[in-house]
């Protein structure tokens, strides 16, 4: 039987990224893959005919630079494409904005709305970058543990974490005393942050909706700032915060990351799924799946905490405290997603050209509120937020000539519905909602739709294992980032079983395609090894 240094759980992209580090580093690895496709939440599929989706996500800005390089990804095929213009958005009145790469375009679209807040957004987005540009090594390094009662620390983690500490504080320090403002974009609400910055609705709805993309918030929420930092964090569309299209498809990342693996000689089995983390003596020896046993040193899971640490553990292996504390972890969703098969572009009245990036109908903030204030009371949003993408328009690749795929990306849709009502009846009901909102800005979109495939948040948690159908593997909030990231005292991706690690977005700093976590990872199985 071969006996590996590290199974890695899932073939997402954290997954595979640690396994390929692994594997550089002479680490004899294998990733066991539950699904017949790589990429977890990140894959191309045809799910109709010549029609090739990005069935979960669908855009790319957060990946890593370091991880392009060190796997040499651009080599594998890895490419993004630039979406230009970034955004438009629609007032419903007949009017819309547009930001892209173009400062000229953008001060003159915005000051068709306010000539005021075109002056500022220059000035927005230069604090925005600024602070981003800050706090970016704390993305690239593993935070360092707070004291935790349920871990006794040793010397050398003593050490560690003080060093560790000391770098964290004076990063706070730089940071805080250039702009003393940063710490209300890390802990504050959106919305004040934007009302004090702009005066027009339709620039603020805009802005506002990366304040809550994959979140169970609204603009006015503590912590919705934060969110709004994390998607304006990353570069990999070509700019900091501006976000691309993967050639191929999201899977275009996954293909890339597979040949890595396989040059590195990483084992990767599709369709096996990990029944149970086999533990002697305090120590993992393996997994059982469903073609048998499989031996390793260590166990590297890219799945979410709660799926990890409470089914395939078996709980009695850690300590009642620290299994109340997973319990406890907050995955509170409330976004869906819907892919459509086109005839061909559907007729927004705009240029063809200005519908190659995102397309918003979030007319202002309050819009976005009223749609969470409605989840909240268990319902989904009656007019809900829509951010939608058309990558076949710039990517011919996707769809047969004169055809397009078109992604909708849903909140709220909350996992959890009023007393009574279960997904799985409501799901008709609320694609048809969510067409009504999209024909209202695009009328003919009803007569060239072939195909329609929806994912509800049941459906993510079921298709993707993804508890509550949380897409960042636990909610973004302020007490579950960094050094509380998934637990205090257990932000290093170790658990209390010894060579159990987590390697997905469950561990900082989170969610998106980014690739940190799979990185940091590895350093510390490394360490460990």
């Amino acid at each position: 039987m071969v006996r590996y240094d590290t199974i890695v759980i899932g073939g997402g992209h954290n997954g595979l990224i640690t396994a390929a580090y692994l594997a550089k580093a002479g680490k004899k690895v294998c990733v066991l893959e539950r699904r017949g496709t790589l990429g977890g939440c990140a894959t191309t599929e045809e799910l109709y005919p010549g029609f090739r989706f990005s069935p979960a996500a669908y855009v790319v800005s957060l990946l890593l630079p370091e991880v392009i390089a060190d796997l040499r990804l651009k080599e594998y095929g890895y490419q993004v494409l630039r979406r230009d213009p970034s955004s438009i958005t629609f007032d419903g009145q007949g009017r819309h904005l547009v930001l892209g790469h173009d400062a000229k375009r953008n001060f003159e679209s915005i000051a068709g709305f306010s000539k005021k807040d075109a002056e500022a957004f220059p000035a927005y987005e230069t604090m925005l970058t600024e602070i981003a540009e800050r706090l970016e090594p704390l993305l690239k390094t593993v935070p360092p543990q707070l004291p935790s009662r349920l871990r006794k620390a040793g010397l050398w983690d003593k050490a560690r974490n003080l060093i560790g500490g000391l770098k964290t504080g004076s990063l706070m320090q730089t940071l805080l005393y250039e702009d003393p403002g940063a710490m209300e974009v890390l802990t504050g609400a959106a919305d004040r942050i934007l009302n004090r910055w702009f005066e027009s609705d339709l620039l603020k709805g805009t802005l506002a909706t990366d304040a809550i993309i994959g979140a169970f918030h609204g603009p006015s929420s503590p912590g919705s700032a934060y969110v709004l930092l994390h998607h304006v964090m990353g570069d990999a569309g070509g700019a900091r915060g501006v976000w691309g299209y993967i050639k191929g498809g999201m899977g275009g990342l996954a293909a890339a990351l597979r040949q890595a693996c396989l040059d590195l000689k990483v084992d990767i089995k599709m369709e096996v799924e990990v029944q149970e983390i086999l533990v002697e003596h305090n120590a993992v020896r393996g997994v059982s799946t469903s073609d048998g046993e499989v031996v390793g040193r260590s166990v590297a899971s890219g799945v979410d905490a709660n799926r990890t640490l409470l089914q395939l553990l078996d709980p009695r292996h850690l300590p009642d405290e620290f299994v109340r504390q997973v319990k406890n972890i907050d995955y509170s969703s409330a976004s869906g997603k819907i892919n459509l098969a086109l005839d061909g572009l559907p007729d927004f009245g705009v240029d063809p050209q200005l519908l190659r990036g995102t397309i918003h109908t979030t007319p202002n903030m309050q819009f976005i509120e009223r749609g969470y204030q409605e989840a909240l009371a268990g319902n989904y949003s009656s007019k809900p937020v829509l951010e939608m993408t058309i990558p076949s328009n710039v990517d011919d690749s996707l769809a047969p000539p004169g055809k397009h795929v078109l992604s909708l990306f849903v909140q709220y849709a909350p996992y959890q519905l009023s007393e009574g009502r279960h997904w799985d009846d409501e799901k008709a009901g609320w694609v048809e909602n969510c067409i009504d909102m999209l024909e209202a800005f695009a009328p003919d979109i009803r007569d060239k739709i072939l195909f329609t495939h929806a994912m509800t948040p049941l459906d993510l948690e079921r298709t993707y294992g993804l508890t509550g159908g949380n897409i960042m593997q636990g909610a973004m909030h302020l007490h579950q980032l960094g050094p509380s990231r998934p637990l205090i005292g257990w932000s290093d991706h170790r658990t209390p079983v010894e060579k159990l690690y987590l390697c997905g977005a469950a561990s900082h700093p989170g969610g998106g395609v980014m690739g940190a976590c799979g990185r940091n990872a590895a350093g510390i199985i490394l360490s460990d090894l």
